[in-house]
């Protein structure tokens, strides 16, 4: 049968759910999104004289996230027009039109039961053949279907989303052993071509993929903070940029995802794995002081950072006082800022001798080892793992593509040489003379998305400069590429944009301004202006 979702449902209005419900707008697919009825009236609404049989009290909860969507940073909206596309309701009163849309997600609170109860009531008013998901951060998605009809188990999977949705690239699907398998085909296109997210199948097992990893390597992060001496504004120093991580780094990532829901997430693996692994997933004790405290980050105003007037301050995990934020500033760093190149720099910081190689070292090698040994348990392949971590968390380089960029097997002698145990498959790697873990490995390019050396391989250029070239990347459509210093506009820019201009009238249905850099533009040449 020809499937398409020509509208939606989201059932859960929070952060989550109607940040799903925006990006489905933004794509234009009506959406309705569907919360419980409140078991308390607003003061406001007391004073209105309204009760629990006013619509306006039944659907607050949804109506008020429908709301807030135009006041969030970033936006989730591409436009404001949109919004009028996502339909508020709740789940008593609404739950019989599912049966108007063709894919239904759960997005409620992460507690198996309440999510079982949800989908029970799914299954008895869907329409058979409609699509259902679960957006959970790391629930079996197998356990949730326990108990359903045939026809509900072979239309259910695992959505998850990572947040912000209209931002953060990867979504990871993830199949039970009833799921269809055309259903897998056709989210994985549809995700893909009209939510235009970089889509990776995962396992069913904890925290799937990149929760798993990321919250693996924030917590060795946090236990090398402690047994090294480390202030949290001096790891977060060298564990951002400088690394190829995001410039939140750890501690400022930790505040702005707030470390109530970090420790749920924690706990979830931590609940679900034995021996070792399990004690990697405890909460450090100033962790849970901070828990204690309600410091959970930027939703409650301090977390690993406390804005104080203009000033930021960290918080000193020995007194639990916010201190004078500080920095690394070691030999190896300043050396790798003179370096070309992430993978040069990682090689120059991880094998220094100074306390911020010590701390890189000691954080990098046992994430490496620990995505090495999942292999087979979480994804099927490296290079799933390795997308799931460039598009969900923002690195740079993916573990596997990290390890290649260090030296597989001058770290792995380093590892061996500390006593640790380097995963059978890896070991066999070596042995048969292999040097990395993409040197022998196709891995095969989504044809949707635009590789611009790939494009100019191919079809050459049509012209350059020292500032821009103008490409031909296929359906008589032309690319402006900026290369100049830093992307600015100067004379060069402005000349190829003059001749861009000609070209396409002449010979092309459009044209594309962009390139494949870290930011679009910083401005224009200032000295030319002047000029």
């Amino acid at each position: 049968m020809n499937r398409a979702i020509k509208k939606a449902a989201v059932l859960g209005s929070g952060v989550m759910g109607s940040g799903i419900a925006a990006h489905l707008a933004n794509v234009g697919i009506p959406t309705l999104l569907l919360d419980i009825v409140p078991t308390e009236l607003t003061a406001e609404e007391i004073a209105k004289g309204l009760s629990f049989n006013d619509m306006q009290v039944r659907n607050r909860l949804a109506v008020t996230a429908k709301q807030k969507l135009l006041k969030q940073k970033p936006a989730p909206l591409t436009s404001k027009e949109h919004l009028h596309l996502i339909e508020p309701g709740n789940l008593k009163d609404h739950l019989e039109r599912l049966q108007e849309v063709d894919w239904i997600i759960e997005v409620v609170v992460e507690r198996l039961d309440i999510k079982k109860k949800v989908l029970a009531a799914i299954d008895e008013v869907r329409e058979k053949g409609t699509i259902v998901s679960s957006n959970t951060s790391g629930i079996s998605i197998e356990a949730m279907a326990e108990g359903r009809s045939d026809d509900f188990k072979k239309h259910f999977l695992g959505t998850h989303f990572f947040n912000p949705p209209r931002y953060l690239k990867l979504l990871e699907i993830i199949p039970t052993k009833y799921t269809d398998h055309t259903i897998l085909t056709f989210m994985k296109t549809f995700s893909e071509n009209v939510l235009g997210k970089g889509v990776v199948e995962a396992k069913d097992t904890p925290n799937f993929i990149a929760n798993r990893i990321g919250t693996y390597g924030l917590l060795v992060t946090a236990r090398e903070m402690v047994n090294g001496g480390y202030s949290v504004g001096e790891v977060d120093s060298v564990t951002g940029p400088l690394i190829g991580r995001p410039k939140s780094a750890t501690f400022r990532t930790l505040d702005v995802v707030g470390l109530d829901t970090f420790a749920h997430v924690a706990d979830n693996v931590h609940d679900h794995v034995t021996g070792d692994e399990q004690e990697v997933f405890v909460l450090p004790p100033f962790m849970k002081k901070m828990l204690d405290n309600g410091w959970y980050g930027s939703k409650s105003g301090q977390g690993f950072y406390f804005k104080k007037g203009k000033e930021i301050l960290e918080l000193d995990i020995e007194t639990m006082q916010y201190v004078e934020r500080k920095k690394l500033k070691t030999a190896s760093i300043e050396n790798s800022k003179q370096t070309k190149g992430l993978g040069n720099k990682l090689k120059l910081l991880v094998y220094g001798e100074d306390r911020a190689s010590q701390l890189l070292w000691n954080i990098i090698k046992p994430t490496l080892l620990y995505s090495a040994k999942l292999v087979g348990e979480i994804a099927d392949d490296i290079v799933a793992i390795d997308q799931a971590m460039k598009w969900g968390f923002g690195w740079e380089l993916g573990p596997f593509e990290t390890w290649d960029a260090i030296g597989l097997k001058q770290s792995v002698e380093k590892m061996e040489q500390e006593g640790e145990e380097i995963p059978s498959w890896v070991k066999a790697l070596l042995a048969s003379g292999g040097k990395s873990f993409y040197e022998n490995k196709i891995v095969e390019h989504n044809p949707k998305v635009i590789h611009l050396k790939r494009v100019k391989d191919q079809h050459g250029v049509i012209k350059k400069n020292s500032g821009a070239s103008l490409i031909d990347i296929g359906d008589d459509v032309a690319l402006l590429e900026f290369h100049s210093l830093k992307f600015a506009i100067g004379l060069d820019i402005i000349q190829m944009i003059n001749y861009a201009v000609e070209e396409i009238e002449k010979n092309y249905k459009g044209l594309v301004i962009g390139h494949q850099g870290k930011n679009f533009c910083v401005g224009a040449n200032l000295a030319l202006i002047l000029m």
